[in-house]
């Protein structure tokens, strides 16, 4: 019996749908929607703040239950 590595099952996700840069993608959203929240400059960016944040919140929760 020879003493190989186990092979890595081959996902079938695309590159681009993996969790890290997903979750990355994410965490930017969020930190787009707070610095809209805390802007004096332009009330239409205040506006959908909540929005930009709830949308990066809701897909932070999504994407961590994504393959690696």
């Amino acid at each position: 019996m020879s003493m190989t590595t186990p092979q890595k099952r081959k996902s079938r996700w695309p590159v681009w749908a993996r969790r890290g840069l997903m979750e990355n993608i994410a965490t930017a959203l969020i930190a787009i929607g707070f610095l809209m929240l805390f802007q004096p400059f332009a009330l239409s960016l205040y506006t959908y703040s909540f929005i930009t944040m709830l949308a990066g919140t809701v897909m932070f929760i999504i994407v961590s239950k994504f393959p690696e």
